[in-house]
């Protein structure tokens, strides 16, 4: 009998449900609940603490190569899909398929970005896992192409998917929320980044924007959400330096969704001139909730953020600041553009992205 999702649960890479959220895990988490909510049965396999089988206080490259493929033998699922881009385990598990979702290939492209170790690992373990992967899943065709420059036996797995948006919405806040907000006393008009402060993210372009604006006596308000990541202290020394010349620069470190998304909500413009996305989700949560978008024109932000957010180029601070001081002036603009970036939004949701891997599943089943 062909074998379908439908013949029993899905073995679901949960290592990173019960840490501190990233990507992938609001990917994992997100995932899950989409297909959930179509009837599929997922077995959450690897959390730190919660799902089916937690792997307690082992750690996740541990669990993943020593434990997981007796317990996939054990357990005998039809399909296992794993989600860190890199991590299937280096060995088939008879009658078991796998699917593998690669979200960027950030440590090949941008070296100077994470330690040697990781890129090594990276490299080593994205090579192995794609050649034992049934399906390989990318989260953008940017995604897909970088894979396929590295991979190109490949490509006849390879599909993509995007990410949906449609999780984004701004919860009721609780009053410790509300008084911390109020505490900031933000101004009216101030401009968000919301991300690590990590070199790819290029912040600096953005502290680069401000002091050219500030120098023509247009001084501008800028809030910093996110938390550190590898590389990130010139950019926090920077800020201090900053802060203590008069730029008005807040720093507030990572967010409950609550605060993270009401900053998103009610920020005059957000910026997001990352120099490398394998997606790009901060932007497209911004054009969600209605919030004029300015992002580089790198990676996948000109396929997802199409022509609805404005576009520079990652090393353009002059047209950044241009773009920053023209949206501040303009509230028609903001309005117009934020009008567009909800259109463009409403084309990213959970449910399209269930649909996808779906068909991704039924495909490694039948391969």
């Amino acid at each position: 009998m062909r074998r379908t999702v439908s013949t029993g649960p899905i073995a679901f890479d949960a290592t990173l449900w019960d840490e501190p959220t990233t990507g992938i895990g609001l990917y994992t988490r997100c995932l899950a609940s989409a297909l959930e909510a179509r009837g599929v049965r997922l077995e959450k396999l690897g959390a730190r603490t919660s799902g089916e089988l937690p792997r307690g206080d082992a750690g996740r490259t541990t669990w993943t190569l020593g434990r997981l493929p007796r317990v996939l033998q054990r357990l005998g699922m039809p399909l296992y899909h794993a989600h860190g881009n890199f991590n299937l385990p280096l060995t088939r598990v008879p009658g078991t398929a796998y699917v593998l979702t690669v979200h960027d290939l950030i440590p090949l492209l941008m070296r100077e970005t994470v330690s040697t170790a990781f890129r090594w690992q990276f490299r080593l373990w994205l090579a192995r896992s794609v050649a034992q992967a049934d399906r390989v899943v990318c989260v953008s065709e940017r995604t897909r192409q970088d894979l396929l420059a590295r991979l190109p036996e490949a490509e006849s797995r390879t599909v993509v998917v995007p990410n949906g948006v449609d999780h984004v919405h701004v919860p009721e806040l609780d009053a410790t929320s509300v008084d911390f907000l109020r505490a900031l006393s933000l101004p009216k008009d101030y401009v968000l980044y919301a991300g690590s402060l990590d070199v790819r993210k290029n912040v600096d372009l953005v502290l680069d924007a401000l002091e050219r604006l500030r120098s023509r006596g247009r001084p501008a308000s800028l809030v910093l959400a996110g938390q550190s990541w590898f590389g990130s202290g010139r950019v926090e020394a920077r800020v201090a330096r900053m802060r203590s010349e008069g730029h008005d620069v807040r720093s507030l470190g990572y967010q409950s969704d609550a605060v993270f998304y009401e900053l998103m909500r009610r920020a005059a413009v957000f910026v997001f001139p990352s120099r490398y996305e394998g997606f790009g989700l901060p932007p497209l949560e911004a054009m969600h909730l209605g919030t004029p978008t300015i992002v580089s024109n790198a990676g996948s932000l000109p396929e997802v953020c199409g022509d609805a957010a404005l576009a520079v180029r990652p090393d353009d601070a002059e047209g950044l600041a241009q773009a920053i001081d023209r949206l501040l002036k303009s509230p028609e603009e903001r309005r117009a553009l934020a009008e567009k970036g909800r259109v463009q939004a409403a084309k990213f949701t959970w449910k399209r992205t269930a649909e996808g891997t779906l068909a991704a599943y039924e495909a490694a089943l039948h391969r």
